[in-house]
Formats: structure tokens, sequence, C-alpha cells
């Protein structure tokens, strides 16, 4: 196509006649920008505008008539301040807009994934990169596209204040999570890949946006908590600084059972459990005497929370059961002794049994 456009410069410029290489260049040309957007676009109404748009510039500059039609085109224009805006200019920048558009976004693709590479930059620092990299190419594709169409950008200076002005009220929550994310990974409280409570939300960080925080359950429920929630309520990092967590058990045992054993039983069935540490090592105290048993509490640590706490402590529990069936431990159940004084005499109290029997016997009777 290349070579096509070179001939035919060169056969203006010695006035000899070019017809033939126009249609030739201005198919392959069409075929080429087709091509393109079915590789790059992927909406499909799209990509077949854009078919049909190429076909038909291909069209008039093969019948002559594109020189005309442009010129009908910037003929109907108007004038905003010192702006002249015709529907040719709106056709350069929508199409300018495009094609920088894609090439910011690829561009930042790539950075994207260079980032993602470098094990030497902090993970919340990449993210934060990333996002400042996308901004930055996709408003300097926007302000090179408006000035490749010839629009001067100092006359949308007063209409960008005035714009700016209108969007920090209408759109005052989305600027603020907008900011409230970029805190975020500026002070690296949380990062990709850290275990968190919000209220009743429990789970590990998938995804850092710009507008939200995207946290995974348990349950595999992915909740999108906004980021203004992170920096205005509590939030519990299980990972902030390390992944050591610390679990709290509660034990009961009967008060016919001897405390120290069920104590080195349960640290015994602590330490059988892979995920438990050892380094921090288990530790078994006693808290307290209940009503209906012999208060323990089990602490155990951990250094795997993104693989959950209800697992690790079900294992543990299951081998205390165990453990204590083996050696005699009692696991004791809510009991309560009720103790019946009587306040009426043997006489009376016969007297009361007579008449309940003579009342039966009469109801029977009848």
């Amino acid at each position: 196509m290349l070579l096509q456009w070179l001939a035919i410069a060169a056969a203006r410029h010695l006035g000899w006649p070019n017809h033939g290489l126009t249609i030739i260049a201005s198919l392959l040309s069409a075929w080429l920008l087709i091509h393109l957007a079915s590789l790059l676009v992927a909406n499909a109404a799209l990509a077949r505008f854009v078919a049909i748009f190429a076909w038909s510039v291909a069209a008039l500059n093969i019948f002559g008539l594109l020189g005309t039609v442009t010129g009908l085109l910037d003929s109907w224009s108007v004038n905003l301040g010192e702006v002249r805006v015709s529907p040719l200019t709106l056709l350069q920048v929508v199409a300018s807009l495009w094609f920088y558009l894609w090439l910011a976004n690829a561009l930042a693709s790539m950075v994207e994934r260079r980032l993602a590479r470098s094990h030497s930059v902090a993970p919340a620092m990449r993210v934060l990169g990333a996002k400042l990299t996308r901004i930055g190419l996709i408003g300097a594709a926007f302000l090179i596209a408006l000035s490749a169409v010839g629009i001067d950008l100092t006359a949308l200076a007063v209409f960008s204040g005035a714009l700016g002005v209108g969007l920090g009220f209408g759109l005052q929550k989305i600027f603020s999570n907008l900011v409230s994310g970029v805190i975020l990974l500026l002070d690296r409280s949380i990062k990709p890949g850290d275990v968190i409570s919000l209220g009743s939300i429990f789970g590990w960080i998938n995804h850092l946006g710009a507008r939200y925080v995207s946290v995974i359950t348990r349950d595999g429920i992915e909740h999108l908590i906004p980021n203004e929630e992170l920096i205005t309520q509590r939030v519990e990092n299980w990972s902030y600084s390390d992944n050591l967590v610390r679990f709290r058990i509660p034990i009961g045992i009967s008060y016919r059972s001897d405390p120290r054993k069920a104590m080195a039983l349960c640290i015994e069935a602590a330490e059988m459990v892979p995920r438990v540490e050892l380094k921090p090592e288990p530790r078994c105290q006693l808290i307290g005497f209940g009503d209906s048993s012999v208060n323990l509490e089990l602490r155990i640590w951990i250094d795997d929370p993104e693989d959950g706490r209800a697992n690790v402590i079900s294992e543990v529990l299951l081998n205390i059961w165990d453990r204590f069936h083996e050696h005699g431990i009692d696991i004791p159940f809510p009991q309560m002794d009720l103790h019946l004084r009587s306040v009426l005499g043997r006489e009376e109290l016969s007297g009361l049994a007579s008449d309940w029997m003579r009342q039966g016997a009469s109801k029977a009777s009848g």
C-alpha cells in the first residue's frame, strides 16, 4: 500500500495518469483499516461500523468524490467562541481519539505487564504506577487528538474550569473514592493478597481498583467495597506486617477430669495439625471455673490466614475429641441440679393425696 501511494505521488508529479493506482491504493487502505479494526476492536458493532466507513471512503476516493464530500462537510460549520466546529472536524476528532486512546491503552497494558513481573517493586506501588500511567496516557491521548485536528486547547480552559466545578459537586463520591484509592496505594495499608476483615466481611483482597477494592470471601462471594469505606472505617488487616495470626479456642472439661492432663492433650492435638505453627508453640491455659465445666483456652498460631480459619479450628477440635476419649477426659454439657424442699407436714401431704384420689375416682365414675 505504501508503494502504491508513493507511485501515485510520483505519477502526479510527472503528470502521468494514476486512476488505476488510486483504485488499488484505496482498496488496500480500506482492507488494512478493516483488518486492524477486526484485531483491535472487540465490539462487533463498532468493527462493522469501521468496515462500512472504510469501504465508503474508498469508494468516494475511487470515484474522485472524496475531496468534494470532505469540502461539503467542512462547509457546514458553526463557531463556538474561537473554536470552529464542522461535521468533518467531528469525524476527525472521533478517528483521532479512537486511534490515540487505543495506543494509550496498549502502552498502559504493556507497562502493567512489566510492573507485574517486577518483584523488586511492592505490590501496592505496582498498582499505583499502573493506574497513574494509564490515567496520564489517556489524558495525553485526549489532548493530542484535539490538537491534531487543529482545535486550540486554550479555548477549552474556561470550559474545563466550569466543567471541573460541576463535576466536583455532582461526582463528589466518585472523586472521593478515587482519592481514597490513591491514598490506600501510597500508604500501603492494604495490598493484593492481604486478608482483611471489614464489618461482617472476611476475605482476601483480589484486586485494587481506582474506585473499589475486590474482596473474595471463603464462600466464593466477591465483594466490591468502595475505597472510601476502607479509609473511614475500621479495617482489620490480618497480614499487614506478617501473616502470623493467633486463634483462641475455648474448651470445657468436667470437674472430675484432670485439668493438667487435659491441657497437655490439647497441645498434643494442636501440634498434630500441619497448619499449626510450632514456633510460636501452641499453649493451653486454665481461664476459669464455669457453672458446668472447667474452662480452658487453647491458643494456636497459623501463617496462612488466606486458607481459612474454620477448617484449621475444626481439625484441632476433632483431634482434641479423639485424645480426650482415649484418655478418659469428659466433655460436659450444661446441667442443673434441682433441690425441692417440702413446706407441708406429712399429715397434710397425705390428706392432699387422698383428696386427689377421690377427685380422680369421681371423674372416672362420672
